[in-house]
């Protein structure tokens, strides 16, 4: 609401003559229920022969669509620059925005309605931000302070949006802001917009309306009422602004969407209580008790007729204490918490979330133009039928049911596009190889910009999004970076794309000597293959590179293991795990090629211990070494003469990825057991943070059968105890009451 103005110039201005034909001026605030219903009533009795409401001239092409049965508020009116679509902006409207009820009035009567704001191919013309210097006042602090009150907001709500006597606030309105604009002269972006709205005013009062009516923001009524400065002086501040093709049409908008500084810079906290405002017909304060006692029983949680009768009661004792026309929000904020959540603010943030802001997301009609990427999205999620939901939820899809395979590639391709309307619930690499896949959607009206900027690269969403991955192959410079491409393609079957992928994933593969390289990219050109059969999609020749790449890694990975610091050892020991996964999704030949190299390399000495000893885990895992072979070299690896240092590392690796191989194996626990023992206090010292984070990794139920069977270790009788898990007695005894109720003995 707060403009910036400068001093206004010196030179007198020449004004035209008063204008013959009436203009009914209707200073309102954006998104107001009181101003949105005083507007309603006012338009009633004038019965305008034309509406001019502030927002962009580009929309007067569409705003008939607003007359549809099917266009439910709140929408918002999407404009952007045809040749760059970040270059866009939103006009809100929810059914309690005063703009919205003009628009629809009109339509209703039968009259003519135009926006009349600067137009959007101005505001996006120009490179540069508008002028924003030097606010000389804040209107509502300055009409609140007068009044007696120390919250704008609160005044407001007080004087316009609250009261129902049905009396007409515009003239009050328009003398408040024309004192307050005394002797102020809009500059910059301000100056250019009520330029352009006089210019409009001038165009309507020529054509010869009798009746015109003018819907704007408060703070413009007095730049718009007459006399006006003449025409010249408009032109002049408007002469030479550059412009651009402009493109609108209108999308669905959200409560929460409307609940942030968005549109005309007029955020709404409270979008919820603001529609409850405007839609209820009466007991305003009851019914919206009612309405946070309904959101709060929806959670199971026990709120009786008792609990909504007493809020009801604090909400308007409060009103009648603090002076105010009605229970306003913070009143029944307070009576809410007090009476309804007990004090407990969790419950109250729920009451805001579902009541006060309320996730309502609107919709538009079929026919309302759109960008091809959004009408091709548009008609392929009908006939998928994904619904768009404001709501977040998640959809579980199995893959074997074309519908829900179809739904998989769409979401995959929007994400390739930037667009996540759909993000993957858990990570998709502990999902491979499976039939199913978890989705959480959340639709969000933004999204609407991406799909216009997602028409740069083709005319459908399948279209665009191969068009990104093509241009993805061309730019990636590693092979992991195309081989993530090539996954990515696959999951939303772009067809088209495959081949160049693949071939660039070959041709990388060949160039790249460096090992890790091959072994960071090998994980998703796996996953890659495995997907390509389980999802039905062309995935012919991946299995081919893949082996190739696991023989070259194979060829390398001796000298790449060689001599590594602790620190290298670690992030070697990440790709060695990343192949051995990946291993298991492609042919047997493949995967027994490289257990065969990881057996040679298992009982090297330039290996380092940390690597050793996963590999003999591994060895261990997939039954090439014997128990009685990795128990004496985890013997050899213990042994007194080992640095403690290299021993715990060794451990580290052998026990990597979980401990219930210590459960199973005494054996094997007792070599562990007697080294931990042996170790010197001050080398424990030094051991002691390697042994917590390999232990730290067991689950809780490992670490206490670990400890069980330590304890256990050479002492018979404790063994037999460990083994038959004796129950505790007393704990025992206390639940036999209530088995033997439920048994009904």
């Amino acid at each position: 609401m707060t403009m910036q103005y400068l001093p206004r110039p010196t030179a007198p201005v020449q004004y035209l003559p008063r204008p013959t034909a009436p203009v009914h001026l209707f200073g309102i605030r954006h998104h107001g229920p009181g101003s949105a219903r005083a507007l309603a009533a006012a338009l009633a009795d004038l019965r305008p022969d034309i509406v001019l409401i502030e927002g962009p001239p580009e929309a007067d092409k569409v705003i008939e669509l607003a007359a549809s049965a099917e266009m439910v508020p709140p929408v918002a009116l999407l404009a952007y620059a045809a040749d760059d679509s970040t270059r866009a902006a939103f006009w809100p409207f929810a059914v309690f925005s005063p703009e919205w009820q003009a628009i629809r009035h009109a339509l209703a009567a039968g009259v003519p309605v135009r926006f009349c704001d600067l137009p959007a191919a101005y505001q996006f013309g120009s490179s540069e931000k508008a002028d924003r210097r030097g606010a000389s006042m804040d209107p509502l602090a300055t009409l609140a302070a007068a009044g007696g009150y120390d919250d704008p907001e609160r005044w407001w709500d007080d004087v316009i949006e609250h009261r129902r006597d049905g009396a007409e606030p515009f003239t009050v309105i328009a003398e408040a802001m024309g004192e307050l604009r005394r002797g102020e002269e809009a500059t910059g972006r301000e100056a250019q917009r009520e330029a352009y709205m006089r210019t409009t005013l001038r165009k309507a009062i020529k054509e010869g309306f009798e009746r015109i009516a003018v819907v704007c923001g408060a703070w413009h009524v007095p730049a718009l009422q007459a006399p006006l400065p003449p025409a010249t002086h408009d032109q002049r501040i408007l002469k030479g602004l550059p412009k651009r093709k402009v493109a609108c049409t209108w999308v669905p908008w959200t409560h929460g969407r409307l609940a942030t500084a968005s549109g005309y810079g007029a955020g709404v906290t409270s979008p919820g209580w603001y529609h409850h405002l405007f839609t209820a017909p009466d007991q305003i304060t009851t019914r919206w008790l009612t309405k946070v006692a309904q959101v709060l029983r929806a959670e199971d949680l026990p709120v009786s007729s008792a609990h909504v009768i007493e809020a009801v009661r604090l909400a308007e004792a409060l009103a009648v204490l603090r002076e105010r026309p009605l229970a306003g929000l913070s009143e029944v904020t307070e009576a809410t918490r007090a009476v309804m959540c007990g004090g407990n603010d969790v419950l109250l943030n729920l009451v805001t979330r579902e009541a006060v802001v309320g996730e309502l997301l609107g919709a538009v009609p079929a026919e309302t133009p759109q960008a091809p990427v959004a009408a091709d999205l548009a008609a392929q999620a009908r006939r998928l039928r994904l619904k768009r939901d404001a709501a977040e939820r998640v959809v579980e899809l199995d893959l074997r049911k074309p519908n829900d395979l179809e739904k998989s590639r769409l979401l995959h391709r929007l994400r390739i596009l930037g667009i996540d309307w759909g993000v993957p619930t858990a990570d998709e690499r502990r999902n491979q190889g499976t039939f199913r896949e978890s989705w959480k959607l959340a639709w969000d009206p933004g999204l609407e910009v991406d799909l216009v900027a997602a028409g740069a690269h083709g005319t459908t969403v399948l279209g665009a999004a191969t068009t990104t991955m093509l241009k993805a192959a061309e730019d990636s410079a590693t092979l992991a970076e195309v081989t993530s491409a090539l996954e990515r393609s696959l999951l939303a079957d772009l067809a088209e794309a495959l081949p160049t992928l693949l071939q660039g994933v070959d041709t990388r593969a060949a160039k790249d000597a460096d090992v890790g390289h091959l072994m960071a990219a090998l994980p998703a050109l796996a996953r890659s293959a495995r997907y390509g059969d389980v999802r039905g999609s062309s995935a012919e020749g991946l299995g081919r590179v893949a082996g190739r790449m696991v023989s070259r890694a194979c060829a390398g990975l001796g000298r790449t293991v060689h001599g590594l610091d602790p620190e290298a050892a670690a992030s070697v020991l990440e790709l060695i795990d990343g192949v051995q996964d990946a291993t298991a999704l492609l042919d047997e030949s493949v995967r027994i090629e490289w257990l065969t190299t990881l057996q040679g390399l298992s009982d090297r000495s330039s290996v380092p211990p940390l690597i050793a000893g996963r590999l003999t885990r591994l060895m261990l895992d997939t039954s090439r070494l014997e128990a009685v072979e990795v128990a004496l070299r985890l013997g050899r690896a213990l042994s007194p003469g080992t640095p403690t240092a290299n021993a715990a590392g060794y451990v580290e690796g052998f026990l990597a990825g979980g401990g219930l191989l210590l459960v199973h194996d005494e054996r094997l626990l007792a070599l562990v057991d007697t080294w931990l023992a042996a170790i010197p206090d001050e080398a424990f010292l030094e051991a002691l943070p390697l042994l917590r984070r390999t232990f730290g990794t067991f689950a809780s139920p490992e670490r206490r059968s670990i400890g069980d069977r330590a304890r256990a270790l050479g002492d018979p009788a404790a063994a037999v105890i460990a083994d038959d898990n004796e129950l505790d007695s007393l704990l025992a005894a206390s639940v036999l009451p209530v088995v033997k109720q439920l048994l009904g003995v």
